[in-house]
């Protein structure tokens, strides 16, 4: 499925609100599982967008790595649902997608998934579109492997995708796919829904 319907599907699906204001849904087509994670909608996303501390995340198989506080501290809060869905065994294919705060969720539940379900590795893809920066400082080696099938989706003015700053330390994962035009948008129109559509319809991707 090209990256303009996946982004689609994460602005029109119809999320649940849990706990410190995480969204998520999913849904099922065969086989396949989506799971989508919607953008800032209220104060308190932003009040957890800006928490930006460092804060080190539980220690899991190839060593302890460090994340954005708020950001985490979301992650936690949807967990807890993402555990049943995940670990349904008729599911062969997994598919992860947000946009801006929720594409910062999408890193996590990849990671989740990719660290819970080992038989769905080579099955698996997430995407984040307008994705901030989540993980701080060097992963281990085995850690970084975790979002070797994972996209951070920028179009290419887009500020969101540069913060936190890369000189505290903060840095993407995966792979980092560039659309657009340096100096075609202004730093948050590059950011807007609309924008990113219109350079992934552009691109054909």
């Amino acid at each position: 499925m090209k990256l303009s319907e996946l982004f689609r599907r994460c602005l029109a699906a119809r999320y649940r609100q849990v706990e410190n204001a995480a969204d998520f849904a999913f849904e099922r087509e065969g086989a396949t599982l989506y799971i989508y994670f919607q953008q800032s909608r209220g104060k308190e996303d932003w009040d957890n967008n800006l928490d930006f501390p460092v804060k080190p995340y539980r220690r899991m198989g190839d060593g302890c790595w460090f994340a954005h506080r708020g950001f985490l501290r979301v992650w936690k809060a949807v967990e807890p649902y993402m555990e049943p869905i995940i670990a349904d065994r008729s599911i062969k294919r997994a598919v992860i997608v947000g946009y801006s705060h929720g594409a910062a969720l999408a890193v996590f539940c990849h990671e989740y998934l990719w660290f819970h379900r080992p038989d769905l590795r080579k099955h698996l893809q997430g995407v984040g579109f307008g994705c901030p920066r989540v993980v701080w400082g060097t992963l281990p080696k085995g850690v970084q492997a975790r979002w070797k099938k994972f996209t951070v989706v920028r179009n290419i003015d887009d500020i969101v995708t540069h913060l936190p700053p890369a000189a505290m330390g903060y840095r993407h994962i995966g792979r980092l796919l560039e659309i657009g035009a340096k100096g075609r948008y202004s730093d948050w129109d590059a950011h807007k829904a609309k924008n990113i559509e219109k350079e992934l319809l552009y691109n054909d991707i």
